[in-house]
């Protein structure tokens, strides 16, 4: 994950979607040879020299300002999310070796665990960026039960998805889940560029998975605060559940995940089926190790 292919792709890539139309300029015909704007164009929209942006387009953001990158996004039309990751990969290309840290080491406190215990009709789960689940409910435990099944720990969403035979499977929105997957881990890998760990996943996941390797090339980046996600469970069948995700302030780089039913729907019916297979079948939250508690 070099900082400047990073700058370079991602800058090409959001330019590259940006018709002269949607940017409001004269189209000149037909005979573009690029897609998208050209770098003139970019410079020209975001109030810079030609020069100057092919020199931030070429990876270099060294000495960027605030207000530059600002009217980059402007250009570009970039969401939040893809404003947010220009941000960062500019902190990171003007951080100096000596100043660059690893992430901090996350723990699960107790107390957070018994507010996710405390959660008992919603499955809930707290991840990191790497999309480890550090910590789970037992309705979540029992929704994530193919993850689980595997003794690789810590569990980790992205690694089954494209890893595991049953991915596919259990995510039936697939297309959509891999889009999301991916650029949920491209933002992360934009705040937090020296997470071994994280640097380690997506080798792995880019050697061993075709379909990540495409998406990860696309450079796409997200927010994923709220929105509606399908599963089809091994024992209880399909489920289309709301989620809401939430950072915590006081972990910084944790979300707690929380998923409900639209209320007299068949997903609340299955969800009940849910819990009472998971008060049946095995304990609701069996031991944990070390690793499902920190990372």
């Amino acid at each position: 994950m070099g900082t400047r292919e990073d700058v370079r792709e991602f800058l090409a890539s959001r330019r590259a979607k940006i018709t002269p139309q949607q940017a409001g300029l004269p189209a000149y015909g037909g005979n573009r040879r690029v897609p998208g704007l050209r770098r003139e164009e970019v410079a020209m929209l975001a109030g810079v020299s030609v020069d100057y942006y092919n020199r931030l387009e070429r990876g270099n953001l060294s000495g960027v300002s605030e207000s530059v990158l600002d009217a980059l996004g402007r250009a570009l039309q970039l969401d939040d999310a893809e404003r947010s990751h220009l941000h960062n990969l500019a902190r990171t290309a003007n951080t100096s070796p000596a100043k660059r840290r690893r992430p901090a080491r996350q723990r699960i406190s107790a107390s957070l665990q018994r507010v996710l215990d405390a959660m008992t009709d919603a499955p809930a789960f707290i991840r990191n960026g790497r999309l480890d689940i550090l910590a789970v409910n037992p309705l979540g435990r029992a929704l994530y039960s193919p993850l689980y099944a595997d003794a690789a720990r810590p569990v980790n969403i992205a690694r089954f998805q494209f890893l595991h035979p049953d991915g596919p499977d259990f995510f039936p929105d697939w297309e959509i889940s891999v889009h999301t997957t991916v650029a949920l881990l491209r933002t992360e890998a934009g705040r937090n560029p020296y997470d071994k760990a994280l640097t380690d996943l997506i080798g792995e996941l880019v050697t061993r998975s075709a379909e990540f390797r495409t998406a990860w090339a696309a450079h796409n980046v997200r927010l994923h605060h709220t929105g509606t996600k399908r599963f089809h469970h091994p024992v209880i069948g399909d489920l289309e559940l709301s989620f809401e995700a939430m950072e915590l302030p006081a972990n910084p780089g944790l979300t707690l995940t929380a998923y409900s039913a639209e209320p007299h729907s068949p997903s609340h019916d299955g969800l009940k089926l849910l819990a009472s297979w998971a008060a049946t079948s095995e304990p609701a939250v069996a031991p944990r190790t070390p690793d499902e508690h920190e990372a």
